[in-house]
């Protein structure tokens, strides 16, 4: 089905990152994968091309390029080679509208030079041992104590978190129980005193991705790295979680594609009683359903690129859309992986990475059970 919603500018973007992954990663993301983290000099490459940090102003190193089109190509061209989008994701789609719409002059000035060259690797701390999606049950707190904060406290299954240069922390700065405004963000660099990172998290699959565990033991962080207002944290959390919310659904879309992709190559060889097994009706069935879902998924995901786009992308939508295509990424590489028969549970054919990293898009960035959650309220229920 042709899309629409790309200019011409577009088009040579996605030539140029595709030509660059191909050139700079495909070949080395098995090694990713086994050592657990991306290669910062890759990270680099690809900051040096513009594709990292590019909305940042042209003075502080990036492009002024604030049209999210330009960070759906970044991630759709990952996928469809089958690389993790995680990185781009992460860097563009979540840490870069905190340091470019929140932090004042003087940390943008700071912070963004580094970020757009690819020299400094930003994470973000919401998730605790007793607190994922619900962000109000948050413990980890801030004292104010003159001119800095004492932080304590702990995080938890933080992409990048072993890698991390610079980490924006949720923290309580209020003692208020559960209200908004009793949480703050807080910039913490790499190498304060009291700033720990635990043990690099194994995880099922998305290996090439380090996620780790940070800690935080009286940790005094200047005044000047309070990201907005005291109290505002909760708030600026809430506004950036639509966009990311997009992103993986975005990579949903895209990831599905491409399993489903390598699926119909593969059952168009593969026999079985002399005929290939996609011939077969219960086969091209599934496949079928599974394809015409893609299509208008896809459809539903380019709506909301382009309201994203145009600066009005509903948070309800966002959800709705975030859990639509991650439960139907689950579908399609668990089909896609059962047409490879006993070969898909073999690390060596490509399927079955893709089933294993799909499994955690339906967690992160909010469980489906939380995304219905919001939708439902939208409906007033």
């Amino acid at each position: 089905m042709r899309r629409t919603i790309f200019a011409p500018e577009h088009d040579d973007f996605r030539q140029s990152v595709s030509g660059f992954l191909q050139r700079e990663a495909v070949q080395h993301h098995d090694a990713w994968e086994s050592d657990g983290k991306l290669d910062r000099a890759f990270w680099k490459k690809a900051a040096a091309q513009g594709f990292v940090g590019f909305e940042a102003p042209e003075e502080l190193g990036g492009l002024g390029l604030r049209d999210y089109r330009f960070n759906a190509i970044l991630v759709e061209e990952c996928c469809r080679l089958g690389l993790l989008p995680d990185h781009f994701m992460l860097q563009n789609d979540v840490l870069g509208p905190y340091l470019i719409d929140l932090a004042n002059a003087e940390q943008q000035a700071r912070w963004l030079p580094g970020f757009t060259s690819g020299d400094l690797i930003a994470a973000i701390g919401m998730s605790e041992p007793g607190a994922g999606s619900d962000l109000r049950g948050i413990s980890t707190t801030a004292k104010r104590d003159g001119d800095h904060y004492v932080l304590n406290g702990s995080k938890t299954f933080i992409s990048s978190g072993t890698q991390a240069d610079l980490v924006v922390v949720a923290a309580r700065t209020s003692s208020e129980a559960r209200a908004s405004g009793a949480f703050s963000l807080l910039m913490v660099e790499g190498g304060m005193e009291g700033f720990e990172r635990g043990r690099k998290l194994e995880k099922i699959g998305r290996g090439s991705q380090d996620t780790a565990e940070l800690f935080f033991n009286d940790v005094r962080v200047p005044v000047e790295n309070l990201l907005g207002d005291e109290g505002s944290g909760l708030r600026n959390l809430m506004r950036n979680l639509a966009r990311e919310r997009l992103a993986v659904a975005v990579a949903a879309v895209a990831g599905a594609e491409f399993a489903l992709e390598i699926t119909l190559e593969y059952v168009k060889d593969r026999k079985a009683f002399g005929t290939p097994i996609g011939s077969f009706q219960v086969s091209r069935h599934h496949l079928a359903q599974l394809a015409t879902e893609l299509r208008s998924a896809r459809l539903y995901t380019d709506r909301c690129i382009e309201a994203e786009v145009a600066g009005d992308l509903d948070p309800v939508e966002a959800a709705g859309l975030k859990a639509l295509t991650t439960e139907l990424q689950w579908r399609v590489v668990d089909r896609c992986l059962q047409l490879h028969g006993g070969y898909g549970y073999m690390n060596e054919y490509e399927i079955s990475r893709q089933w294993r990293d799909a499994r955690v898009q339906r967690i992160y960035g909010g469980s489906t059970e939380i995304m219905w959650e919001i939708v439902g309220r939208g409906l007033g229920l």
